[in-house]
């Protein structure tokens, strides 16, 4: 089976058939990459746990999967933990999770709620009553912000990081992708150097300090981790804020809960990342032995394509799992995945999806697809989001003083 474009327009059609009918099946990827696709959520979650399922991106990836290897990005930005098995992941994690400290997200909610509102007042400014575009204007802009934030760069370096870091997270080609990446570790660089020098209390000072048993991260490492923070939580992010506004669209009288009860905006944003996550197909994995899913063998060496997407959608886990509910019990949805490699910045992507999603909601008292838009989402298999999303928004009356 061939998972072509049009399966990136309704990738759901197909699951529901798969997860009937074939839940463990051989296909390829768009480009060519060929392996395993599992689409049933017990299944998911189990491989996501199987020390024989390996993420060994360095070693494995250039024999198995030669396609996937992106020869344009250093190995200074791809050899991250994400990409590693234990012992070599714990011990990255270990150090990282470090800094990921309650303390220090708590201090980007002010910053977020502040760019948050800084794009929708400039949305206000140039709008009027024109359509505008929720992707370019609001979802792929607030992201790149709250990432040089949370890596504490400084304004003299804030232009240029965004300048150097977008061509790595947009569709371009092969040499601007090159000259992007080369740009990144260049700022990147100098980044750290002043962190060296003037810890904050940022997230790479807290990289930079972290240690145990007295050993630290290298240069490389730590140059990989920002690539990580950068890359992942980027795209997952856009992906939430589209994919939601769309899902509250499409279900006004679910917006019109969270619109009356603000408090019901962090079980909506749970409810999308059931519904329509931001992650189709988990990142690269790999069989280390032959492994039994369902009856079906996926030999040792063969590439396994985990449908996160999927398995969030599974009736067998998720009661009237196609309804979109924001009053659900969405516990146990794995967006984020599981396991080992749980997404380490997950409570900041849940924070900037509450907070976007919430000051569109509260700001505006109608939200409507302009009707002359045709929603296309990416021909990816790994992301699942939205090219554009023209809308019209129509604002909330102020008070007179």
């Amino acid at each position: 089976m061939i998972l072509d474009e049009q399966f990136a327009q309704d990738s759901e059609g197909l699951y529901r058939m798969l997860r009937s009918e074939a839940p463990v099946c051989e296909v390829e990827l768009i480009g060519g990459v060929r392996g395993w696709l599992v689409t049933r959520y017990a299944d998911v979650m189990a491989l996501l746990k199987d020390p024989r399922v390996s993420k060994d991106h360095t070693s494995a990836l250039p024999r198995l999967a030669p396609d996937r290897v992106r020869p344009y990005i250093s190995p200074q930005l791809h050899n991250h933990m994400l990409n590693l098995d234990p012992p070599e992941h714990t011990r990255l994690r270990r150090l990282v999770v470090q800094a990921f400290t309650p303390k220090a997200l708590a201090r980007m909610q002010p910053v977020i709620d502040a760019i948050a509102d800084e794009l929708l007042d400039d949305i206000d400014l140039r709008s009027g009553d024109e359509p505008i575009d929720l992707m370019a204007d609001y979802a792929e802009p607030l992201p790149i912000q709250v990432i040089a934030e949370l890596l504490g760069v400084a304004v003299e370096y804030a232009q240029p990081f965004r300048a150097a870091v977008t061509p790595l997270l947009m569709s371009v080609t092969v040499e601007e992708k090159a000259e992007s990446g080369r740009a990144t570790i260049e700022i990147l660089n100098a980044v750290i150097d002043e962190k060296i020098r003037e810890p904050g209390e940022d997230l790479l000072s807290g990289m930079i300090g972290a240690s145990v048993d007295g050993h630290g991260l290298t240069r490389d490492e730590l140059m990989a981790m920002c690539f990580l923070l950068i890359t992942a939580g980027y795209e997952t992010t856009v992906n939430l804020i589209g994919n939601g506004t769309l899902a509250l669209i499409d279900n006004p009288s679910q917006l019109e809960k969270v619109r009356e009860n603000p408090d019901l905006t962090a079980g909506a944003v749970e409810e999308i990342l059931r519904f329509d996550g931001p992650v189709n197909i988990a990142t690269w994995r790999y069989a280390t032995a032959d492994i039994d899913v369902d009856g079906v063998v996926i030999p040792a060496n063969e590439q396994i394509f985990l449908s996160l997407l999927s398995a969030n959608r599974d009736t067998g886990r998720f009661e009237n799992a196609d309804r979109f509910d924001i009053e659900r019990n969405t516990r146990g949805h794995i967006a984020f995945g599981h396991g080992i490699h749980y997404c380490l910045g997950a409570p900041l992507a849940r924070m900037e999806g509450v907070t976007a999603i919430g000051r569109i909601v509260q700001r505006y008292d109608s939200i409507t697809l302009d009707p002359t838009a045709e929603l296309r989402y990416h021909n990816g298999t790994l992301m699942h989001g939205l090219k554009s999303l023209p809308v019209r928004l129509t604002r909330v009356p102020q008070p007179r003083p």
